[in-house]
């Protein structure tokens, strides 16, 4: 039996986290508490020895990998398709503004994704959905029998565990906020998926 295990990690806290702003593709730097975060995820993840690490190539999560694995940016595999959802004109923009110019698409993006339709040029969940789990198919084809890290966003992130949880994107509105540097996990033995973490954060 073949036992591929990935430790899948969402980024530390960001600026934008900070001033309530959407992200998306765009971008805003850790801030000291972000990588005090990392920094924490680092000790607890000590004693295991990654075969490969893979990272959304936003410089948030890029940042976030070489904390947490000590590893130059050379040595951390750049998939596109671990970035984050591309938010479409909320990208850049306030929280409360958002919430009331897009009432309905707000609340189906965190409540209803299989309903949500973006606004501008954006991604649906069904598209996120197709190159996260292709990102994912990608890496167990690669990095069979060894221990991965896997850098990348919020809702990337949870729709991949929701998809290897066996759930359908209707559901899942119901999983869990996946927080900053939170840690999930999900072993693989000959392909099928076993969940051991979801969006833990006891490390810091």
């Amino acid at each position: 039996m073949t036992t591929t295990t990935i430790f899948f990690v969402r980024h530390g806290q960001t600026q934008w986290n900070l001033e309530q702003k959407m992200q998306g593709h765009m971008d805003s730097p850790l801030t000291p508490e972000g990588r005090r975060q990392a920094a924490r995820l680092a000790d607890r993840l000590h004693t295991v020895k990654f075969d490969a690490i893979y990272a959304s190539p936003s410089p948030r999560a890029l940042t976030t990998a070489q904390i947490i694995s000590g590893s130059t940016a050379e040595n951390i595999v750049k998939l596109d398709e671990l970035k984050e959802i591309h938010m479409g004109l909320w990208e850049g923009q306030h929280v409360p503004a958002i919430q009331n110019e897009y009432a309905e698409e707000w609340e189906h993006f965190f409540e209803q994704p299989h309903l949500y339709r973006p606004s501008g040029q954006g991604e649906t969940y069904a598209e996120l959905l197709n190159r996260g789990v292709a990102a994912v198919e990608k890496i167990l084809q690669d990095c069979k029998g060894k221990n991965v890290l896997v850098v990348s966003h919020r809702m990337t992130l949870k729709t991949i565990m929701n998809q290897y949880s066996g759930k359908q994107l209707s559901e899942m509105g119901n999983l869990p906020d996946v927080p900053s540097a939170s840690l999930s996990k999900i072993v693989f033995h000959n392909s099928e998926p076993t969940i051991e973490l979801y969006g833990d954060s006891s490390h810091y």
